[in-house]
């Protein structure tokens, strides 16, 4: 079978564990990394950065597929940013899951998230698009996560939970379960939200609260 040939978009530190997680799958050839200009000719796990943000239209009319490997913390906007750039040129966007991940029956998972090793995701979940969802992490039966989130390492989100968009679960937080989060919210690591969060901001502690 050939392998798709891929191009990962971001070459910092999260690249790295993607890198790792796409390597895994054995679905891909990775023909180098899109960073900044001046990164040109740099390397990130032995894979070259070969363009930056302006050659994507190029490389996509060339026939490659991409994975957005720039990581999330604070803010989804740089990665919605990329995300909706692809969308617009009708550039191939794949979704990565790791062959160490769980996903029972019924899951779905949206156009360009990534599922990282000792990920589980419990019957019926749904998953949106341009998503993270990375090492260890757990998504317990019928939740719901939107677009543009990132649920860190060893997060997890309980049975019934509604993630909204652009949110940012740290890592070893819990989120409670039939619990609601707003969108462009932030959980601190460690957290544990055991009400619903109707207002977008930073919240941390146990119990979580807004502090931002």
């Amino acid at each position: 079978m050939d392998k798709k040939q891929i191009i990962l978009i971001g070459g910092g530190g999260h690249c790295k564990s993607c890198i790792d997680v796409i390597e895994q799958t054995g679905q891909y050839e990775i023909a180098g990394i899109i960073d900044l200009p001046h990164k040109l000719g740099q390397r990130t796990s032995g894979y070259e950065v070969i363009g930056n943000d302006a050659d994507i239209e190029r490389f996509a009319s060339q026939g490659f597929c991409f994975v957005i490997t720039m990581g999330q913390v604070k803010s989804a906007a740089p990665r919605k940013r990329l995300f909706e750039h692809l969308k617009q040129i009708d550039a191939a966007i794949e979704s990565i899951i790791s062959p160490r991940a769980y996903l029972a029956k019924g899951v779905t998972i949206g156009e360009g998230s990534i599922v990282m090793h000792g990920v589980h995701v419990i019957e019926s979940v749904k998953i949106g698009a341009n998503c993270i969802l990375n090492t260890a992490c757990t998504v317990e039966h019928d939740a719901v996560v939107g677009n543009h989130c990132h649920i860190s390492t060893h997060a997890i989100v309980n049975g019934e939970c509604a993630v909204g968009d652009e949110c940012f679960i740290g890592s070893n937080s819990v989120i409670s379960n039939q619990i609601s989060v707003a969108s462009q919210c932030v959980i601190g690591a460690g957290s544990v939200v055991a009400k619903n969060i109707y207002e977008q901001g930073t919240y941390v502690g146990n119990p979580a609260r807004k502090i931002l």
